[in-house]
């Protein structure tokens, strides 16, 4: 068996400086890593042949973000499992197996990720995935041990392995063959929530993710874009929108965008009165980005399959977080998860 560890690198020397001991010590007996470097302009490339000349290189021409750097890499590296690890994650030891072992008992499972730590803060979860992704009837992303900025420390109230809706692209593992089958990633996202819209597409392919606790990692988060920045703001809402057109299924399609549009008024409003204009015109121009594209979307949309629903929450967790006061997973009403 075949295993890739893949790092997207940009500019992201002091990263692969700091983690890169750790990965080689944990993942030589198990798997190869690659580093595809997305045109940095720093010394990364350098600082890779002169320390760890072992570790393949492909070197892409440009900065072509998340979703086409990673793409590009893939469509070059023979492998049955792909790991696409963020360069600023700390591996610990036996991070892999326990993940491919259970990848391996079942066919239908086509990604999965680890339990991902904080590494500021080693007891809590970290906000980029926790322990596993799902997203709300609305298309809000959440995790279990995050709900919107409310992290939980890790008591080991998620230490079971459970079917989730998506997991994190900062580790996430893949079985090759199924990335090809649906077509990678989704180049026009560029950054954020492809792993959400790739896992969809997957689960309406028939595919399972899963969340497994037995592996952990530690995520600085933030590595490329400040956890604070109007692009992050302006991504975020462009790809959320993105995400449903091409997934949901049609019945649920024009109900769900017009609510989107309703509440996505009100956080710019907010934005502007709490946070200045910049995340305020981050929104209107996620709006316009979204409507500029609609065509090449819809598009999309028609080779699609949709319908599937499972494991999305039933409820809007905007109310529950911030009307009803839930601030963790275990809070929520379970039961209200679809089939």
């Amino acid at each position: 068996m075949r295993i890739a560890v893949v790092i997207l690198n940009w500019n992201g020397r002091k990263y692969l400086q700091q983690f890169l001991p750790t990965l080689v010590k944990y993942s030589r007996d198990a798997a190869g890593i690659v580093v595809a470097d997305n045109a940095s302009t720093d010394d990364s490339l350098d600082f890779l042949a002169a320390n760890y000349p072992e570790i393949r290189i492909i070197r892409n021409l440009k900065n072509e973000g998340f979703a086409k750097g990673y793409n590009l890499a893939l469509a070059q590296i023979e492998a049955d499992y792909y790991i696409l690890l963020n360069s600023d994650i700390e591996v610990t030891e036996n991070w892999i197996l326990p993940v491919i072992n259970l990848m391996e008992q079942d066919d239908l499972i086509a990604a999965c990720q680890p339990k991902i730590r904080s590494y500021h803060e080693p007891k809590k979860f970290e906000y980029a995935g926790a322990a596993g992704g799902f997203i709300d009837k609305l298309g809000y992303p959440f995790c279990r041990g995050r709900l919107f900025l409310s992290i939980e420390e890790d008591h080991g109230q998620y230490d079971d392995p459970v079917e989730i809706f998506w997991a994190s692209g900062a580790c996430m593992f893949v079985k090759s063959k199924y990335f090809h089958q649906i077509g990678g990633l989704d180049d026009d996202f560029f950054a954020h929530m492809e792993e959400i819209d790739f896992c969809w597409r997957l689960k309406n392919n028939g595919f399972k993710i899963m969340y497994c606790p037995a592996s952990t990692v530690f995520h600085i988060g933030g590595g490329t874009l400040p956890k604070i920045s109007w692009r992050k703001t302006y991504l975020n809402f462009r790809n959320n929108f993105y995400l449903l057109y091409k997934n949901l299924p049609d019945e649920r399609l024009v109900r769900v965008f017009t609510i989107r549009l309703i509440l996505d008024g009100i956080a710019a409003f907010k934005f502007l009165f709490q946070a200045g204009f910049q995340d305020f015109w981050a929104v209107t121009q996620a709006h316009m980005a979204f409507y500029r594209t609609l065509k090449t979307f819809r598009n999309k949309r028609k080779t699609l399959r949709h319908g599937s629903m499972k494991n999305i929450y039933g409820r809007n967790i905007v109310f529950d977080y911030y009307v009803r006061g839930k601030r963790k997973y275990s809070q929520l009403n379970l039961n209200k998860f679809l089939d």
